[in-house]
């Protein structure tokens, strides 16, 4: 509660310090200075702008407590819910561009409409002796005056907001862990705020002072007056002019760099960590620029560091895999060096050869599972032990979905589970067929199998490649994706300068 008493007193002094500033000061000073009336006439004007201020007052009183009202109900809560958070934040950013709608709604309606229509009611009943046409003179003048005071408590409520956003985010952070944020949404753009900003700055003297000139010179002569405006009105020209390019110029210099930058951190934010935003600003941007680019060279050695660190983790448990039988020590290594040559031999992503890798180093994790007097059996297993030689797909993918995050091994677990499926349907252990089994699967069933022949094992010696290439070729189509098979006869027989014995087609 004690944040929302701070939060609506600084609202109340800013807005008493801009109304002073604009309503009490400019207008005031306009009238005094500017108007030659009789002290009795001046006190009617004061009357009739005390009796406006009163009923733009309420108005404005209305509009704002319907304002403060998800941001009340939330600082007066001990366990808000979420929902009641993320809105009363939405709300509290929103603030300042509200505040302008108020000044500009029931601030200026409120008091322009009442005050000029008693005025009129005054200069028809004779009360006031000011021309008719002082109320459009005065019409425009409370224009200006609302447009100032809303520029100034646009940015004065824009730093009065900050407190109240900080302890929203502390309650949404306490209660439910949620750090709650715009997501990048843009209430007020600062295209928007600069060009509007700026433009007003430039042009609000220039009119304020043409009014006031045209006040004092209405008891001079017509052709005076006109020579007058045809003066002012190039002078108002041109400060519009110049007002106008100053702030679409100014916005343009901030809108870029912010720009450069945002685009950079979307490249980030895929993946890109070679992107670097160009330093190419002598203002406080080149800080901002230089602390981006640090930041992003940070993270690239970060993650260098860790694609590393997890390179050796998948070799390390493809390792101490292999380690279970020296027969069969650096399968794993091998299987996943011949799925890489298919790999890039199609021309795969990066990405997915970084995949494949790691899939093809792991594709065996299953055989953990897997007794070793049957893993390790010397001589032919019986169909009850190649039955649970059989499961070590499965059971490799059920390991693989225990590992943290999830997310990390999910690429890798339909390719681990399909190394043994057959192209012809009569592989295990889903007995998919074809294009149904998955495209890792099928590389590394070729590369596998070609490890398998030409390694040696304790009842065998390893086949000759040349034999070996010609298996694969005869089971292009059945036991092999045939795409797959003869890309890699065609690429490790030119990488290594085979001859086969046998026609390879």
């Amino acid at each position: 509660m004690m944040i929302y008493q701070r939060f609506l007193r600084d609202l109340i002094r800013n807005y008493i310090i801009g109304s002073g500033i604009a309503v009490v000061v400019v207008g005031g000073v306009i009238i005094s200075t500017t108007l030659s009336i009789s002290n009795t006439e001046m006190g009617r004007i004061f009357f009739i702008m005390t009796i406006s201020l009163g009923v733009m007052m309420l108005a404005e009183l209305l509009v704002f407590r319907r304002h403060m009202q998800p941001i009340r109900a939330l600082l007066e809560q001990e366990a808000p819910d979420l929902a009641a958070i993320r809105d009363a934040y939405l709300q509290t950013h929103r603030f300042p561009a509200l505040s302008v709608r108020r000044i500009l709604g029931p601030h200026f309606l409120g008091l322009s409409i009442p005050a000029m229509t008693m005025a009129s009611i005054g200069i028809a009943m004779g009360w006031l002796s000011l021309p008719a046409y002082y109320i459009g003179l005065a019409g425009i003048g409370a224009v200006l005056v609302a447009s100032m005071h809303a520029l100034l408590e646009f940015f004065t409520t824009a730093q009065a907001i900050r407190p109240v956003l900080i302890h929203i985010r502390e309650v949404g952070q306490r209660l439910y862990g949620e750090d709650v944020s715009l997501d990048g949404r843009v209430i007020v753009s600062i295209q928007r705020k600069f060009q509007l900003s700026a433009f007003l700055i430039g042009t609000m003297p220039l009119f304020l002072f043409s009014l006031a000139t045209q006040i004092r010179l209405i008891s001079q002569s017509s052709d005076f007056t006109v020579d007058y405006w045809k003066w002012a009105g190039i002078i108002l020209l041109l400060g519009v002019g110049f007002s106008s390019l100053g702030a679409r110029m100014l916005a343009r210099d901030i809108q870029q760099p912010i720009g450069d930058l945002y685009r950079a951190m979307k490249e980030v934010q895929s993946g890109d960590l070679q992107v670097r935003a160009s330093d190419l600003y002598s203002d406080e941007f080149s800080r901002l620029v230089a602390g981006f680019n640090h930041m992003v060279k940070g993270l690239e050695a970060r993650e260098s560091m860790n694609n590393q660190l997890l390179q050796s983790y998948y070799s390390t448990l493809a390792a101490a895999l292999d380690a279970r039988d020296a027969y069969t020590a650096g399968h794993s290594t091998r299987v996943a060096q011949y799925s890489l040559l298919i790999g890039k031999a199609i021309a795969l992503s990066e990405q997915d050869l970084d995949l494949l890798n790691k899939t093809a180093l792991l594709h065996d994790i299953g055989k953990i599972g897997v007794r070793d007097n049957v893993l390790l059996k010397e001589g032919r297993l019986t169909d009850e032990e190649f039955e649970k030689i059989k499961l070590h797909p499965v059971l490799g993918e059920s390991i693989l979905k225990q590992i943290e995050p999830a997310e990390a091994m999910a690429p890798l677990l339909p390719g681990v589970r399909s190394h043994h499926e057959r192209y012809d349907g009569k592989g295990y252990p889903d007995g998919l067929k074809g294009q149904e089994i998955p495209e890792f699967g099928r590389i590394i069933a070729v590369a596998d199998a070609f490890d398998a022949m030409t390694s040696d094992r304790p009842y065998r010696k390893g086949m000759a490649v040349e034999k070996a290439m010609a298996i694969l070729a005869e089971g292009k189509g059945t036991q092999w994706d045939p795409r797959y098979a003869q890309t890699f006869i065609d690429v490790f027989m030119s990488s290594h300068h085979v001859k086969t014995t046998s026609h390879v087609s």
